[in-house]
């Protein structure tokens, strides 16, 4: 079995449709991962546990989504020693996601949190990626591949308008 290198975690399962993007946008760059629900105020002991071992298991970037006040990603950088990803989450019980985006942005100095736009899992995922590249060349070079393939997609629009009169 190959070792997860990013762990994708989330204060609950309602926080799937968007977590999911982050899986897919890292399978699409082949870096294993795992993904499981760790409530920072619902099972304090499992987040601590997770937290503080990630690395011991070879996890090496965790990406946390939390909704509402989105105290997971914060409380797991404060645990880790690895780089750790916020999602803030749009909610039920949010404030047009602001307080999701807030708890997780407004970290304390000497506990940092990458922080990607509400409900952006997928950059999130991107942003793990080109972590991992920084020691991995293959995975680098999948990067650079998706970012052409990206400004690709952006020069067939301008054609496409060209060829419209635009």
């Amino acid at each position: 079995m190959i070792k997860s290198q990013v762990g994708i975690i989330m204060g609950s399962d309602s926080d799937l449709p968007v977590m999911e993007a982050a899986a897919e946008i890292l399978k699409s760059f082949d870096i294993p991962f795992e993904l499981t629900v760790v409530s920072a105020h619902r099972t304090p002991d499992r987040m601590f546990e997770y937290a503080k071992n990630a690395h011991i298991r070879g996890i090496k970037v965790i990406i946390a989504g939390a909704g509402g006040a989105a105290h997971l990603p914060g409380m797991v950088a404060s645990l880790s020693p690895l780089p750790v990803i916020g999602v803030p989450v749009k909610s039920s019980n949010s404030i047009d996601g602001w307080d999701s985006i807030l708890s997780i942005l407004q970290m304390p100095n000497g506990v940092p949190v990458a922080t990607v736009a509400l409900n952006a899992a997928k950059n999130a995922g991107i942003l793990a990626a080109q972590i991992i590249g920084t020691s991995d060349i293959s995975i680098q070079e999948k990067v650079l591949e998706f970012k052409n393939k990206m400004k690709e997609e952006v020069n067939i629009k301008i054609e496409n308008l060209k060829s419209k009169g635009y």
